[in-house]
């Protein structure tokens, strides 16, 4: 397992970039706010603000599911089950928390669960709809830059 330094260190990480995304949040509802407001009377022009708005908020429910995966990464060092993988239960390797710590899976795991959305997505089954819920979350850690 995780050293206590480790720990503190993950912590660390995790609690900078969950106050990074908290920032950025109260952000963006104040500029949606300032943005409702400044309606114009072009049809063009309120399509193209709607569109933005629309891409703003899909971006920022990303962001909403990070903050969450951060919260229960945080969670997890606090009760002791930090760095462990819930499918299995072996220990993550540091590389791989280092590269997301807010992962929950194992890189053998997280492969085998990309494998089965993957075949999933192939044929249309309902194989691995829970794990692919899971791996999308993955997905939004990247699409955040996977600190």
């Amino acid at each position: 397992m995780l050293s206590k330094k480790k720990l503190v260190d993950f912590k660390k990480i995790l609690q900078g970039r969950l106050g990074e995304l908290l920032t950025e949040a109260d952000r963006t509802v104040k500029n949606i706010s300032e943005t409702d407001s400044e309606n114009s009377s072009d049809p063009t022009d309120q399509a193209v603000q709607e569109l933005d708005r629309n891409r703003l908020l899909r971006f920022k429910d990303r962001e909403r599911k990070l903050i969450r995966k951060i919260e229960k990464a945080l969670n997890r060092i606090e009760d002791g089950s930090y760095g462990g993988c819930e499918s299995c239960g072996a220990p993550i390797s540091e590389a791989r928390l280092k590269a997301r710590p807010m992962t929950t899976l194992c890189i053998d795991c997280a492969t085998e669960m990309e494998s089965e959305k993957a075949k999933s997505r192939l044929f249309g089954g309902e194989t691995g709809a829970s794990e692919a819920q899971e791996s999308e979350g993955e997905e939004d850690e990247e699409a955040q830059g996977g600190s």
